[in-house]
């Protein structure tokens, strides 16, 4: 709850300066969405209209079923969770200390059962070429632009002024009510445990505001530096 709060924030922050993060499911116990909108308003109308927080009616219809198929089973899904920034500046980040992106993934796996972390085109890109990784730089209504953002938004540290992308990897619940293997220090042999109570059978969809709020956070506090920056070298 206090990062949700700081984030809180955070955005009220971010928002002076036309800077929007929006988060939501891409990925749950195997089922993909199709993100066709790049409208984060829109993107986030969608996600909120769901249990699943997917934008995707039709994937989100199909991933409610999976959970309670599973949930019925005694058992948790994992899933994958975009969180989308529109309006970040050029320039915020450093080149070795301080990146931006790894400023970034440091937020994002503090969070409890974020397993993996990729900005733009992520782990993707080992099998990319050159070429094909690069975004390549246009001129479009009098600025300069770029014709994909593989970079996710990020290039040496620094952001780019595009949007800013970042994917994380959230891993299955692990309280279980299904029995599972454990070890018993006092008899020194393998036991068996079976938790009992409730449990989310799928963290992504809880995640996706604390996603959000890390992110506001980094970014606030990269966007602050920036502005002492300035300040201390112009006045």
């Amino acid at each position: 709850m206090g990062r949700v709060a700081a984030g809180a924030v955070a955005k009220k922050l971010l928002a002076t300066e036309g800077i929007e993060v929006v988060a939501y499911v891409t990925q749950l116990g195997g089922i993909k969405a199709e993100i066709a909108s790049s409208d984060l308003i829109e993107l986030r109308a969608r996600a909120e209209s769901n249990a699943v927080r997917c934008p995707d009616p039709a994937a989100a219809e199909r991933m409610l079923l999976r959970l309670e198929a599973v949930r019925a089973q005694g058992d948790s899904l994992g899933g994958l969770v975009v969180i989308t920034v529109m309006g970040v500046p050029a320039g915020l980040g450093e080149p070795v200390f301080d990146k931006l992106d790894g400023d970034l993934a440091m937020g994002l796996m503090s969070i409890g059962a974020v397993n993996a972390v990729e900005i733009g085109a992520g782990r993707e890109c080992a099998g990319m070429r050159g070429s094909e990784m690069n975004d390549p730089l246009l001129w479009r209504e009098g600025k300069v632009d770029f014709e994909s953002n593989n970079a996710g938004g990020i290039l040496g540290g620094i952001s780019t002024g595009a949007p800013i992308v970042c994917t994380i990897a959230v891993k299955p619940t692990p309280s279980i009510a299904r029995p599972q293997k454990t070890v018993d220090l006092i008899r020194n042999e393998i036991a068996e445990i079976e938790i009992k109570g409730r449990h989310d059978p799928a963290i992504p969809p809880r995640i996706v505001p604390v996603a959000e709020a890390m992110v506001a956070l980094v970014l606030a506090d990269h966007l602050l530096r920036q502005r002492a920056a300035r300040l201390k070298l112009f006045g």
